[in-house]
């Protein structure tokens, strides 16, 4: 039987490249499964159920709130999103590493549920390089931007509730501090398990 995944949570503020660090890390083949989050918006062409994500109708996902079967959810642009227990659980069991991108009083939530689980907040070399990037698009307004960046001043203040910290300068050399963060992990004595039975 394999030995049971561990859960991996990277959160940080806005603009600091977590989803990206999470896709480098994805897209390496290394023993990190991806788990579709659950939605309510319709899918884009070529999505699929049950891989890109799970889409659930507005009755459905009220129910599966109803029952707890969701670590977290929010609402956005109008859509719900939420990380389906099941569906994280059942990769676990089959001996899979789970990476979830998570906002972070979702990731702290989860902690409080799953201690066992594993989390990983980003951080920018330097908060000017956040600011830069929040304010890059160059499509929103100035109030718009200080909001964000006050914002991101508030969520960066949770950093030393995380088990690690990672600076997000080089995207792949964030990814591999993830890997490394994961193959530590495995060492831990609570993973681990010895007999002195002969």
């Amino acid at each position: 039987m394999s030995k049971r995944g561990i859960l991996m949570i990277i959160s940080g503020p806005s603009g600091v490249g977590k989803s990206t660090i999470a896709d480098a890390v994805l897209s390496r083949n290394n023993g990190f499964s991806h788990v579709p989050t659950a939605t309510t918006r319709n899918p884009r062409p070529g999505e699929k159920h049950g891989v890109d994500y799970f889409f659930l109708s507005q009755e459905e996902f009220e129910s599966k709130i109803q029952a707890n079967e969701f670590f977290e959810h929010i609402e956005y642009a109008g859509n719900r999103y939420g990380s389906l227990v099941s569906a994280v659980d059942a990769s676990l069991d089959a001996g899979n590493d789970v990476l979830l991108v998570i906002d972070v009083r979702g990731a702290i939530s989860i902690k409080k549920l799953r201690p066992d689980a594993v989390t990983v907040f980003v951080l920018p070399p330097r908060f000017s390089d956040l600011k830069a990037r929040l304010g890059g698009r160059g499509t929103d307004d100035e109030d718009t931007v200080s909001r964000r960046v006050e914002i991101a001043k508030t969520e960066l203040n949770y950093r030393d509730r995380y088990d690690y910290q990672v600076i997000n300068d080089v995207v792949e050399r964030a990814a591999d501090d993830v890997e490394k963060i994961r193959d530590a992990e495995r060492l831990r004595s609570f993973r681990n398990e010895f007999s002195m039975e002969e």
